[in-house]
């Protein structure tokens, strides 16, 4: 899949899926503007990305703004590995508020 497409998975759900680099992150900032809720809470599976770079990182942080503008609780679940990677080497992860499985 060429691109990237964000999807209502439920009420209070979205996913990603495709690429997540600089020629798709501009569509889905624009498009979350219209699918994020007023409020509430709001998970984003990103079981779906196949790929990402810094720029699928900078909108991931450009989505959080935008939800805590709104007040709303969000949280990344399934985050890639890539994108992990260069939000470690970025000293950002811990700006992510990424759903950690728990531990059986």
């Amino acid at each position: 899949m060429k691109g990237a497409r964000l999807i209502t998975a439920g009420p209070g759900w979205l996913r990603v899926e495709g690429v997540l680099d600089f020629n798709s992150v501009n569509a889905l900032a624009t498009e979350a503007e219209d699918l994020f809720p007023p409020s509430g809470r709001l998970r984003i599976d990103l079981s779906g990305v196949e790929s990402a770079n810094s720029a699928g990182l900078a909108l991931l942080l450009e989505w959080l703004a935008l939800a805590r503008s709104r007040r709303l609780d969000l949280e990344y679940l399934n985050l890639p590995e890539s994108l992990e990677r260069i939000a470690a080497f970025s000293n950002l992860g811990s700006l992510l508020p990424v759903a950690r499985p728990s531990a059986a």
